[in-house]
């Protein structure tokens, strides 16, 4: 995925290129204070491992979903972008709730086509009590979730140290 903020002047002496961010989570999670996402993106772990090491990840955008069946997701994009968001991620919170966003596909399809910006469903990885739960009940058993959670299906120690 290409930084379009290479251009940018040097933010905090970092230097380098940015990718600017927008995160949207589940609302169940809305007093979530996003500690997993924003360590995740520090340490380019989960989803945030697409990006190369050489380019600063910015969060220009963090809000909920506002609920079932996500109003909110018709809207925040758009701010986010104003803001100078250049990829949106729904975290990982949509696919590890008990149950999982029945939405998730649907934001990612609708988002990419409305903004058309590139949208990755995940943030953090999957606590591995997610994983066990998910993996007994069967949740993710599809292609279809398969494909959804790659991304932040980690190593047994990095979802471990997630839990």
């Amino acid at each position: 995925m290409p930084c379009r903020s290479d251009t940018l002047p040097d933010r905090m002496g970092l230097g380098g290129k940015f990718m600017n961010i927008g995160i949207i989570i589940c609302d169940r999670y809305k007093s979530c204070a996003g500690g997993k996402c924003f360590r995740a993106a520090r340490n380019r772990e989960g989803a945030f491992g697409i990006y190369p090491e050489d380019e600063n990840l910015e969060i220009v955008g963090y809000t909920s979903c506002g609920g079932c069946p996500g109003g909110n997701i018709e809207y925040a994009p758009e701010e986010m972008i104003k803001n100078g968001a250049e990829v949106i991620h729904l975290a990982t919170g949509m696919v590890v709730g008990y149950p999982p966003c029945p939405r998730v596909s649907y934001f990612k399809k609708f988002i990419e086509e409305k903004y058309k910006i590139p949208t990755v469903v995940g943030t953090h990885p999957i606590p591995e009590k997610y994983r066990k739960t998910h993996v007994n009940l069967k949740t993710w058993n599809s292609k279809g979730w398969k494909d959804l959670i790659a991304p932040t299906m980690a190593g047994v120690d990095l979802r471990l140290a997630y839990d």
